[in-house]
């Protein structure tokens, strides 16, 4: 045995390092990798417990396989701290969801080992499926010309994903092609918050029957020391393992799709993970790998836990705790705790609590999310309404229609899901929702951009998707007082009716006259001189509009709360517009399709001239992971980027003056 090193993980270049080390030297890095992850969180929020729980997975995976030549994929992404810091970027890992540092999800920007930029959930095993149909058939096409590697192919995905249609759509096409892929189910009982569903309850069910990967060995080595006797024997063999597995496993749902079933397997013990990877590994044909695993473990309360600690704000040490840490060894996790946040004023709060309240009003209003019941700050709802919340796991397609269907017998739903993920759902906002012309409520939550997690989960294209649909409805408020009165006219309508909110606070307004929120109705913050500039804006960016303004001392300028995008409203937009020496329109969204292509759009149609014009928002691009602050500055939808674009504006009419 080698001597024990003081750290281990700093020695790691890249995954090639860790097949000298020892078993022990193995458990000693995955201490060693916790420790790291802590000492992240301690400085910002970063995915948590899910990395905490991929440890040992990701040190198996790399002694087994070598993804220098095979096939790696990362369902969602978000569990891939572990797999970095063994891939060559332990020296950038401090960098981690900062501006211009590694991002909190696979990048293959940063490596090699990193093969799609993975956020979205249940999409690995098809990726997995399609790489192992190109590389076999890319093997066959050069075996003429030169040699080409083989390559094994693995998706890692988590049970809370295992519940989404995609997998089963991938599933079914694996099971047919019988491609020797690899997937690795890593089941620890969560998606963010805890998996609904009767896939969970069939996962549970093996969880209780440890034993059977084991049995079918035995009794395959029984099969092949009976002596050959006739089909009729063979044929009882084949039934009678068949009535066991059924009787052992409920049926055996994977095996029935043509997928080989290995474990369930202690996610956490490295020795026994290498020895069922191995075993996946000669097997012919496609090979599904329980593992369980805690999400959280090694970290008490993460493992207590684990929904708090999915991304929880910086953590923090106690100065008890920071002596007591002295005394420890380095590769010791350390003990932290997470801080104290004041009182919530987002959006996201906002909208919580007028949902319950709009519930104790209402008995027909219900509450649909796609396991973001965290997320969308719905705990009181699923305490208080049980029988009228509706947590369908991370299937956003069904969630729409289930909200369909609600909505045509009568019912109100609200669909609260992230911006990013109704994306997922399009088809059917618009067959089950849209041409049905139903009251269902949508709710884009993180709409615009939100920071460290970056492209993957930016809400840019809500505007956009959603203005081409016929009989939508579609707001866009500023502050608490537009959310709540824009939910209390949705949920009374007749229409379908979306709401996009970002990831920040609610916006306050000073010496401002405010005017109730009308169906479709714009608002009017500042009516400047006949022949100054009109800047036409949605979302917070109007708050930020109103104090440049104001910062300027410039009272020809007027400025409008769009607070509808769908339908616009052209009877306050025209007349401000035929009057205006210069127009500005500006959205926390992409600029294609957007409001300002909204307007551009109703001016043409009308036929009114076009004065000296510019559009703010997110151009053709995708915004890497950084602060939201930092993004707004580098897309111009910040404070002095406003200013200065008014400023601008009115320098260049003066100068065609």
């Amino acid at each position: 045995m080698k001597e024990k090193k003081e750290s281990i993980l700093r020695t790691i270049r890249s995954p090639k390092d860790l097949r000298s080390l020892s078993m022990e030297e193995l458990r000693q890095l995955a201490r060693e990798i916790r420790a790291e992850i802590c000492s992240v969180v301690e400085r910002r929020s970063a995915h948590f417990a899910s990395n905490l729980g991929v440890v040992e997975l990701t040190l198996a995976l790399h002694t087994v396989f070598d993804f220098s030549v095979d096939r790696l994929i990362w369902d969602v992404g978000h569990q891939v701290y572990p797999h970095k810091l063994v891939t060559g970027r332990y020296p950038q890992f401090a960098t981690i969801r900062t501006r211009g540092g590694l991002m909190g999800y696979p990048n293959p920007a940063e490596s090699p080992y990193d093969l799609f930029m993975t956020g979205h959930a249940g999409c690995s095993i098809s990726t997995a499926l399609g790489m192992k149909c190109g590389d076999d058939l890319m093997e066959q096409i050069r075996q003429s010309v030169e040699d080409a590697p083989h390559r094994e192919v693995v998706a890692v995905i988590g049970d809370g994903s295992f519940a989404n249609g995609v997998v089963f759509e991938g599933l079914n096409h694996l099971g047919a092609l019988k491609k020797n892929v690899t997937v690795i189910l890593n089941d620890n009982k969560m998606s963010i918050c805890p998996r609904v569903g009767s896939v969970g309850k069939y996962l549970d069910t093996l969880r209780m029957n440890p034993v059977y990967t084991e049995f079918k060995a035995d009794l395959k080595r029984g099969f092949e020391a009976i002596p050959l006797i006739g089909k009729p024997t063979r044929r009882f063999c084949h039934y009678l393992k068949n009535a066991l597995k059924a009787g052992l496993l409920g049926g055996m749902l994977f095996e029935e799709l043509g997928v080989r079933y290995l474990g369930p397997v202690d996610g956490h013990d490295i020795r026994q993970l290498q020895k069922f990877l191995r075993m996946a590994r000669q097997y012919q044909g496609p090979t599904l790998l329980h593992v369980l695993t805690q999400k959280g473990h090694g970290y008490e309360p993460a493992e207590a836990d684990p929904a708090k600690f999915h991304a929880p704000p910086p953590l923090r040490r106690t100065r008890a705790e920071l002596r007591r840490l002295a005394k420890r060894k380095a590769q010791e996790v350390p003990v932290v705790k997470v801080k104290d946040t004041p009182e919530d004023h987002s959006f996201t709060a906002v909208a919580s609590r007028k949902i319950l309240e709009l519930m104790e009003k209402d008995p027909k209003v219900v509450v649909i999310t796609a396991a973001m019941c965290q997320g969308n700050k719905l705990e009181r709802i699923r305490e208080e309404f049980p029988e009228r919340f509706y947590d369908v796991g991370i299937c956003e397609s069904h969630a729409v229609t289930l909200a369909a269907g609600m909505a045509k017998s009568g019912l109100r739903p609200i669909v609260d899901i992230y911006s990013t993920f109704m994306q997922r759902a399009y088809d059917h906002l618009f067959q089950e929702v849209s041409l049905q012309n139903l009251p269902v409520v949508l709710l884009m939550d993180r709409a615009g951009l939100v920071g460290a997690d970056g492209p993957t989960h930016h809400g840019m294209y809500d505007l956009a998707y959603f203005r081409p649909l016929p009989n939508m409805v579609m707001g866009v408020p500023v502050d608490a007082m537009d959310l709540e009165q824009m939910l209390e006219l949705a949920v009374r309508g007749e229409a379908p009716f979306a709401i996009r909110y970002p990831k920040t606070q609610t916006a306050e307004f000073s010496n401002v006259r405010r005017q109730d929120v009308q169906v479709g109705r714009s608002e009017v913050l500042l009516r400047g001189k006949p022949g100054g500039g009109v800047v036409l804006a949605c979302g917070v960016q109007v708050r930020d509009c109103l104090e440049a303004i104001r910062d300027m001392r410039d009272d020809s300028i007027s400025l409008v709360n769009v607070r509808f995008v769908k339908p616009l409203d052209t009877e306050t937009i025209f007349p401000l517009v035929r009057e205006a020496s210069w127009l500005l329109t500006v959205e926390e969204g992409c600029k294609i399709g957007g409001l300002g292509s909204a307007v551009l759009e109703s001016l043409a149609d009308a036929g009114i001239p076009l004065p000296p014009f510019q559009r703010l928002g997110v151009g053709d691009i995708f915004v890497q992971h950084a602060t939201r602050q930092e993004q707004l500055a580098e897309v111009e939808l910040d404070f002095f980027s406003m200013r200065k674009w008014m400023e601008d504006m009115n320098g260049r009419v003066g100068r065609n003056r």
